[in-house]
């Protein structure tokens, strides 16, 4: 009996020593790591690309399709057949005096009107067909602009007997989506020369810093980011590996003066998939312009002497968890050193295929499998070591400070007015809102702030802030988009009049700007005062303007396309628009013309039985 006490009091001895050791190992951890993140805080530099080569705007006419149909793609390609491909003495009939007729302002108005009445008239149609007449009248700006007083008008009238204060706040009406699509037409000239530099510069940045840390390529998330939903805490130790990459000649490029060895720092951690997109973006920093090649179509081999060896995420060594998940292969996992040479090279047909990642691959956040092999039968651990996640936001900040002064120069350059001047489109209806305003005798001017708040920063930047492959010829990655709607909220927070309560238990994506935000509100009433106290623009002057942009984008659509999607509304709910017509006074010539225009329709589609 003494001695089983003996033993137990012995072991419960160690047992405690062990235990104490383990929490001092853990609380050294977690004091390096709080201490690292401070580190680099006070002392990180990020190398933020002043020269970045040519902006890669997209043309106007896919500009305005992807914002007109966000979620509808499938419209994009019938838009934009070639115009000139047609007879031009062929014309149709029907189609022409559709047009005339939605040229009719009461027919318009009154059509538009009984839709919205109709129960199976969806929020998604309401948006196609807002969305079909601004391409239908791209070319009659000046009178789709009236259009578009005479309904905001009528939804006021609507907002009225409710909450002023929700009006144009939500996509729920035709004309809030007009809304929406008239300022991306007014504004797509601004948007080009004011703001889409400091954007494009802000997205760059943003990669340049997520790519400076791991990022798992399975779920995305990353260690730099700006969403602690998208932050990789369970982050492996890594370091940083320089290579220098050795482009192979291709014909597209053989009188280009390209430099073809270039110095690329990746990761020990990034996969072979994530090394190709850094070297390649190396290659365009160097050179200014792109290989001649698609990502997908380049192989990457390291150099052993004389020999070389083929890299890919996945292979014969690739490690194989006990649960038939295979790791993905990385440059640490062929033990690629500083210094190493990588050559790049056309892949021949069929040779290699790149990995399509299903559940059945993992990269850095692995599985909760306690062992896995790898091909020479020998045992590793699967779990990562005990993490906090919390010691990890100090990750958000750096990210934030990174692009701190970027995002600032963004925010400023669409909320400031260039030689004092507001754009046309900007002034026109921030006047017409205060005049709506002013007629209703509305006195409260948080009515009229947020009314211009939800005319413009959200019916239209918030819109672009968060889709950079709208204005640019570029991919926007899940992470990407996880970090441009803090900056979104951000944004917005900016112009609310909401005084922000935030405690220590609030989102950190609120609380991430959320000494910013009160400075970002005062500029933002300057703004607003600002604009209203410029001269105001005469009916002239506006209508100038709109028709110089009409000129810009003729022949840009095809707009029969728009009139034949129009038309399928119009014949959908074709008895409720004739019954509203005969009720209205003074639209008996528009309804003889809708039947005229029904009558031309039905012929043209027996024509096409015969």
């Amino acid at each position: 009996f003494i001695v089983a006490v003996v033993v137990t009091r012995y072991k419960s001895k160690e047992l405690s020593r062990k235990q104490s050791q383990q929490l001092e190992l853990l609380e050294s951890e977690l004091r390096k790591e709080i201490r690292d993140g401070f580190a680099e805080l006070q002392m990180d530099k990020l190398d933020v690309v002043d020269s970045f080569g040519t902006v890669p705007f997209l043309d106007y006419k896919h500009f305005a399709l992807r914002t007109f149909f966000p979620e509808s793609g499938g419209f994009t390609h019938i838009f934009t057949e070639d115009m000139h491909s047609r007879d031009p003495g062929e014309k149709n009939e029907s189609l022409t005096a559709l047009d005339a007729l939605i040229c009719n302002r009461n027919f318009l108005v009154t059509v538009i009107h009984t839709l919205e009445k109709q129960k199976s008239f969806s929020v998604k149609d309401r948006c196609l067909f807002a969305s079909f007449l601004t391409i239908a009248l791209q070319t009659k700006l000046v009178y789709l602009t009236s259009i578009l007083e005479v309904l905001t008008r009528d939804l006021m009238e609507q907002s009225s007997n409710m909450q002023p204060k929700l009006m144009l706040r939500r996509t729920e009406s035709v004309v809030e989506k007009l809304l929406t699509n008239w300022m991306s037409v007014c504004l797509s000239g601004f948007l080009r020369e004011t703001v889409g530099e400091p954007f494009y510069l802000l997205v760059t940045t943003l990669n340049q810093k997520i790519n400076k840390g791991p990022v798992d390529v399975i779920t995305s998330k990353a260690l730099y980011t700006l969403n602690e939903d998208w932050l990789l805490w369970q982050v492996p130790e890594f370091s940083t590996v320089a290579l220098n990459a050795v482009f192979e000649k291709i014909p597209e490029n053989e009188s280009a003066d390209v430099c073809r060895s270039i110095a690329v720092n990746v990761l020990d951690c990034d996969t072979i998939g994530q090394a190709k997109e850094k070297i390649f973006q190396a290659f365009l920093s160097k050179n200014g312009s792109l290989y001649g090649l698609q990502i997908n179509e380049i192989g990457l081999e390291l150099q052993l002497g004389t020999r070389q060896k083929e890299l890919l995420d996945i292979d014969s060594s690739s490690v194989i968890l006990e649960d038939g998940i295979t790791k993905l292969n990385t440059i640490g996992h062929y033990e690629i050193s500083n210094g190493s040479t990588i050559n790049v090279f056309k892949k021949l047909s069929n040779f290699t295929s790149d990995v399509e990642y299903s559940e059945h691959h993992c990269h850095l956040i692995l599985p909760d499998s306690e062992a896995f092999q790898d091909v020479q039968g020998k045992r590793h651990r699967g779990k990562h070591k005990f993490k906090v996640k919390e010691m990890y936001l100090t990750k958000l900040l750096s990210t934030k400070v990174a692009i701190h002064s970027v995002l600032e120069k963004l925010f400023r350059s669409i909320w400031s007015l260039p030689n004092s001047k507001a754009p046309f489109a900007i002034k026109y209806f921030f006047d017409f809102l205060d005049a709506q305003a002013e007629n209703k005798k509305i006195t409260d001017p948080d009515v009229v702030h947020i009314w211009k708040t939800n005319s413009l920063p959200l019916r239209f930047w918030v819109n672009i802030l968060k889709n950079p492959q709208f204005v640019f010829d570029i991919k926007k990655t899940p992470h990407i988009d996880s970090c441009l709607s803090v900056i979104a909220q951000a944004f917005m927070d900016a112009f609310s009049l909401a005084e922000q309560q935030l405690g220590k238990e609030a989102p950190t994506n609120k609380l991430l700007y959320a000494k910013d935000i009160p400075n970002y509100k005062e500029e933002v009433k300057a703004y607003y005062k600002a604009i209203r106290d410029l001269p105001p623009l005469s009916s002239l002057e506006m209508e100038e303007f709109l028709t110089q942009e009409s000129k810009k984008h003729e022949n840009e659509f095809n707009e029969e396309v728009a009139l034949t999607e129009i038309y399928k509304y119009i014949v959908k709910y074709f008895d409720e628009i004739l019954n509203k017509l005969e009720r209205e006074r003074g639209l008996e010539d528009a309804q003889k013309q809708l039947l005229h225009v029904k009558v031309l329709f039905d012929e043209k589609k027996k024509c096409k039985w015969v």
